[in-house]
């Protein structure tokens, strides 16, 4: 805890010099721009782009036997971008509409040279009514929760849950799918859901083992997914042109909505019996969750608060490790852990989770040409089969918003995740906890 201690120190030091230099060249609140071309003077045909970039300087206590390259690491500090996108869509005529994603992610400096940007989305879509869309393409519409498909410009702390994304770089290219959907709104009720064609888990970016007792993803041809979302709007109602669903809107917005959603896929998974035989099972992923986020006075307060219960099935004892660009390639077998090398950690698995944030945005101006500040917290406490001990992720920090909004943002965020071991018995426990701190500069129009 004394590195995680100074280390801090030295990370506020920088917010410290960073906020001077941003006091020395804004004298006054600078409007984010927009990238918009309207094609009719009422503005409902439109083209649009944006762009996002998220920087980390991050230090690491590492799991148990970590290294890097060969080289044995108890710890390490880091750079590295998060992610990057460039987003172009619009909405070209009354029924028909646009939209396209590149950009990559975890960009470290473990990443192979001349690796770039790939494809997120390719979408069309065609409005049959006014509360019926359909389209296809790559797309990340479908369930099973609020933040499966995060708009992660806007996110309250340094990142969405990325457990929702639960399947993210095994059958789905970072949450999306190649799919049909259709999706809409019936008074206050908003829904999508989606057929899509799972990816070949030979092509995973997440080692996959071969079969054994433990299930785990099916090599063989895979077969259609549906997945869904639903949730009923009580007060104010949210714009959903884009799959992405906000974080936060600031205030902007008196939000509570309740939601429900699913992922299924037969013969997903499989696993060797007793007799060594082939076990295949399905996929089934549910959720329900909560979301609030409203003003608080008339100075630009605000309050945000997001409640998840997960149920997953992947199969007997399935368990995926993750977390965040890991910084480390390696371990030693004779010291590791079960939670693997780096900063990884039991993220998802057979059982249930059930997520908590909340967060506080200060007033309007909080510092005077500055900004405001928007403080947080996070916890991940997970009951995984595969586990006899739970699973407790911890994560609080806290945002500058710049010019008040996320176009702006310097984030500061702890994570304290837990570490598994097996025991004499042969059964896996929690047996210490390590840290990760991060500080993030966000940039987004």
């Amino acid at each position: 805890m004394k590195q995680v201690f100074f280390v801090s120190i030295a990370l506020v030091q920088v917010t410290v010099g960073w906020s001077q230099a941003v006091r020395d060249s804004v004298k006054e609140r600078i409007a984010i721009p927009e990238l918009r071309i309207n094609f009719n003077k009422s503005g409902t045909h439109y083209f649009k782009g944006t762009f996002l970039a998220q920087t980390w300087l991050r230090y690491s206590d590492f799991n148990p036997g970590t290294t890097i390259d060969g080289t044995s690491k108890s710890s390490y500090t880091d750079i590295g971008v998060r992610r990057w996108r460039v987003q172009v869509f619009g909405q070209l005529t009354d029924r028909i509409f646009f939209y396209t994603q590149f950009g990559q992610n975890n960009f470290s400096f473990l990443q192979p040279r001349g690796t770039g940007a790939f494809l997120h989305d390719v979408v069309t879509e065609f409005r049959i009514v006014k509360q019926v869309q359909i389209g296809g393409g790559l797309t990340g519409w479908g369930g099973m929760s609020r933040f499966a498909a995060p708009a992660v410009a806007n996110t309250v702390g340094l990142d969405a849950p990325v457990y929702q994304q639960a399947t993210n770089g095994v059958n789905d290219q970072i949450g999306r799918k190649l799919s049909v959907y259709i999706r809409g709104e019936l008074s206050k009720l908003n829904y999508r859901a989606a057929l899509g064609q799972p990816m070949s888990v030979r092509n995973s970016t997440v080692p996959v083992p071969p079969i054994n007792p433990v299930s785990n993803f099916s090599m063989e041809a895979p077969r259609m997914q549906t997945a869904g979302y639903l949730f009923w709007q009580f007060f104010d109602k949210e714009i959903t042109a884009l799959p992405n669903m906000i974080g936060t809107y600031l205030g902007k917005k008196k939000l509570l909505n309740l939601g429900v959603g699913w992922v299924q896929q037969n013969r997903a998974m499989w696993h060797t019996g007793i007799s060594g035989d082939t076990v295949r099972t399905n996929l089934l992923l549910l959720g329900v969750d909560l979301f609030a986020d409203f003003p608080l006075g008339k100075k630009g307060a605000a309050f945000n608060a997001y409640l998840a219960y997960n149920n997953f099935d992947f199969g007997k004892n399935y368990l995926r490790m993750n977390n965040a660009m890991n910084p480390a390639n390696g371990v030693n077998s004779a010291l590791a852990s079960l939670n693997g090398p780096g900063v990884d950690f039991p993220m998802i698995g057979t059982g249930n989770i059930v997520f908590l944030q909340v967060g506080y945005k200060f007033r309007d101006d909080l510092l005077p040409d500055n900004g405001t500040l928007l403080p947080y917290f996070q916890m991940q406490y997970s009951q995984f089969q595969a586990l006899k001990d739970a699973a407790v992720m911890c994560e609080g920090g806290i945002n500058w918003l710049i010019h008040g909004t996320h176009g702006g943002k310097l984030s500061l965020g702890l994570q304290n995740r837990p570490v598994f071991a097996n025991n004499t018995n042969g059964e896996a426990v929690n047996t210490t906890r390590k840290n990760m701190l991060v500080l993030q500069y966000q940039i987004s129009f």
